[in-house]
């Protein structure tokens, strides 16, 4: 198991040699920094906590300064934790960057889903609508709270509510490419989240060390144009007009 942590770009495509197009989605992987190594002994558990993001002195509090400084590295914004790797291979301070993940690994991302708001029962849950003509008065209105006998309604009943802000995690999700010279991870698919939002890749748990193979995507390099000289193009339509004006004499020639 292994894992880093990212911020989502958003989603393009990209095509392999036999023209397949994947659509994917772009996670940005600043360098993660092990903060933390947990141990059964100390913590009861064995996990390492990654920080990502820096921030500003001036807006960290003392102990996140602090906890980060143990680890001699800056103040960072998001402190996550990630469970079932082996610490033995992690050291404090160390630096995980987008190369930790090959092409075609399969993985799990996490991520907290856009914000909706308070929403009803048909844009949260699906429900259908009432009649809108003929005198009714139930539009999109939740409908029926239950039988009459219990005198109350059920708990889990799908009312209106808060919708969003819910954290999902997408299993099985490909990773398609590795850049890391930009720190990037294109993941086939699309991934919970708004744009910027952070989200989590760690080795998926029902396919562990699973490796696709790949086929090589399009390179988009642009082959430099060739360009003519004004000298060559002046000599290549120099016999044209000579033979025009040839053809010209002659034909006054002959009236």
């Amino acid at each position: 198991m292994k894992g880093i942590l990212g911020r989502k770009i958003g989603m393009t495509q990209v095509f392999t040699e036999s023209g397949k197009l994947i659509p994917v989605t772009v996670v940005e992987v600043e360098k993660n920094v092990v903060t933390q190594i947990k141990t059964k002994e100390n913590d009861g558990y064995e996990a390492i906590q990654l920080g990502f993001g820096n921030t500003r002195e001036k807006l960290a509090t003392k102990a996140s300064a602090g906890h980060t400084a143990k680890a001699q590295t800056t103040p960072k914004r998001f402190f996550r934790e990630i469970k079932g790797v082996d610490i033995n291979s992690y050291t404090l301070g160390q630096e995980i960057s987008a190369d930790i993940f090959t092409p075609g690994e399969v993985v799990d991302v996490t991520g907290t889903t856009k914000g909706k708001g308070f929403q009803g029962v048909i844009k949260r849950h699906g429900q259908s609508r009432g009649p809108m003509g003929h005198g009714s008065h139930y539009h999109r209105r939740p409908g029926s709270m239950g039988t009459m006998r219990p005198m109350r309604v059920f708990k889990g009943k799908k009312l209106a509510g808060h919708m969003g802000t819910l954290t999902v995690t997408i299993q099985n999700l490909e990773v398609v490419a590795v850049d890391t010279e930009n720190n990037v991870i294109l993941i086939s698919g699309n991934i919970p989240g708004p744009k910027k939002g952070l989200v989590i890749i760690k080795s998926a748990v029902k396919a562990n060390g699973k490796i696709n193979e790949m086929e090589n995507l399009v390179s988009y390099e642009v082959e430099e144009p060739v360009v003519e000289t004004v000298e060559e193009v002046v000599t290549e339509e120099t016999p044209v007009v000579e033979e025009v004006v040839e053809a010209t004499e002659t034909t006054k020639e002959e009236n």
